[in-house]
């Protein structure tokens, strides 16, 4: 099939080498010309395991190619998608649509003949309504141009496979008048299908709201045991074996029970947000109120790493040299995005500490969005002197770490594990001053 993908950001980008791998002809659509250049000489401008290769395998086929004229989008592809960002808005809680709403006011126009507009952008309940009504005002072919809604799971780290080999699809359709929307989405994916992979489909409002539903039921699970973690503290609880412990019952699962500094990146604060103020929008803003204590329980284990530093540094951070090891939301990804390690960071700066910074592939984003902080070209460089080591982002680098690697380097055997992931007792044996979150507090 001919495939069009309208952005080429993070979802965009990956999106569009998927569908190349699948088998069909796939143009990437930006208004970046930038980034189209680099795209189109095959090279990723973000970081994401598999994806360079990926990419630059079907740029050479010819099977991709990236251009900023929609009109050749138009005139390219029977199947057009749409991958853009929907931030939030500044000052507000609630989506950002602007990009959503320009891809449509530059498509619809140009359709002269039939036509599928799939969204995959994460979007408020009842936008996608409102795009159809829009795409038959504007679109030359009128009801012949029709819109699904086809929401991405994406996870950073493990985009390539979450594309090529998902756990479900979804589809939204307008039950009122489906179309041909199904049949074209089963063709799409037609080699995903064939593996038996669940395919959900829905109306156009229940697809819109499994992704929203999803990120809230993950970001409620995480600020839930992080809550559990501060009771742990108090009262001499250890929460990764509670974690264990719980995460044997089949309700509940060990996933996403690791209690540290919480959630970032791009999607979960954000979509969580956008939930609530659009729950406003529709009368019904009570049933998400618990979602403003997730988010609080998350923003709140960011100071509290902070006045842990304070603690084991003898009360005062001023003057003293503290190493972050990470600066990504998560690891695996160069995405600083709401990034828990960098605000971290950046508090401890502010409260007079000399930061060192370090991150196996996040550091020139890190330092685009807080130039002021100091950046180590290595973990070694990080270290040194430093009177507080602190993991903030659990890369395997960082998880492999044994104390003997830091003999000679730190001025001070002091460690808060922000993520829990190093091996506790091995640290506490080798004369380390040891604080995990929720777990070894005595």
């Amino acid at each position: 099939m001919r495939i069009s993908v309208f952005g080429t950001g993070y979802l965009g980008a990956t999106h569009a080498a998927g569908m190349a791998e699948l088998g069909h002809e796939v143009v990437g659509v930006d208004i970046d010309p930038v980034k189209i250049e680099r795209l189109s000489r095959g090279e990723v401008p973000f970081y994401e395991p598999g994806l360079p290769e990926l990419l630059r395998k079907h740029v050479e086929s010819g099977r991709l190619r990236f251009t900023t004229d929609a009109a050749d989008a138009a005139a390219f592809a029977d199947v057009h998608f749409i991958g853009v960002g929907t931030p939030q808005v500044k000052g507000e809680n609630a989506a950002d649509m602007r990009f959503v709403n320009a891809v449509i006011e530059t498509l619809a126009p140009l359709l002269t003949r039939p036509a599928t507009i799939l969204g995959k952008s994460t979007v408020p309940v009842g936008t996608a309504a409102r795009l159809a009504h829009r795409i038959n005002e504007l679109a030359p072919v009128g009801e012949a141009a029709q819109l699904g809604w086809n929401p991405e799971f994406l996870r950073e780290g493990f985009a390539v496979e979450d594309t090529l080999r998902p756990d479900r699809l979804v589809l939204g359709v307008d039950r009122a008048n489906p179309g041909h929307v199904e049949h074209v989405v089963r063709e799409v994916y037609a080699t995903i299908l064939a593996r038996d992979t669940p395919f959900i489909v829905t109306d156009l409002a229940t697809a819109e709201l499994v992704k929203v539903s999803a990120n809230a039921f993950l970001a409620t699970k995480i600020s839930f045991i992080n809550a559990i973690a501060e009771v742990c503290e108090v009262s001499g609880g250890d929460v990764a074996e509670l974690a264990d412990a719980i995460g044997y019952d089949a309700r509940i699962g060990r996933k996403f029970l690791g209690a540290g500094l919480g959630f970032g990146g791009g999607c979960l604060p954000k979509d969580i947000r956008a939930f609530m103020a659009r729950a406003g929008e529709l009368g019904v803003d009570q049933a998400l109120t618990f979602l403003r204590e997730v988010d609080s329980v998350n923003l709140r284990r960011r100071e509290h790493v902070v006045e842990m530093a304070r603690r084991e540094v003898g009360g005062s951070l001023n003057g003293t040299r503290i190493a972050v090891l990470g600066a990504a939301f998560k690891p695996n990804s160069d995405d600083v995005r709401d990034s828990p390690a960098l605000d971290v960071a950046g508090k401890l700066h502010l409260a007079g500490a000399d930061v060192r910074i370090y991150d196996p592939q996040a550091m020139d984003n890190a330092r685009a969005v807080s130039p002021t902080l100091t950046y180590a070209h290595d973990l070694r460089a990080a270290v040194s002197d430093a009177d507080l080591v602190i993991v903030a982002t659990e890369w395997r680098e960082f998880r492999d770490l044994i104390p003997s690697d830091l003999d000679g380097l730190v001025a001070a055997r002091r460690v808060i594990d922000g993520r829990n992931c190093l091996d506790a007792p091995a640290w506490v044996a080798a004369g380390w001053t040891y604080r995990g979150l929720g777990r070894y507090a005595a």
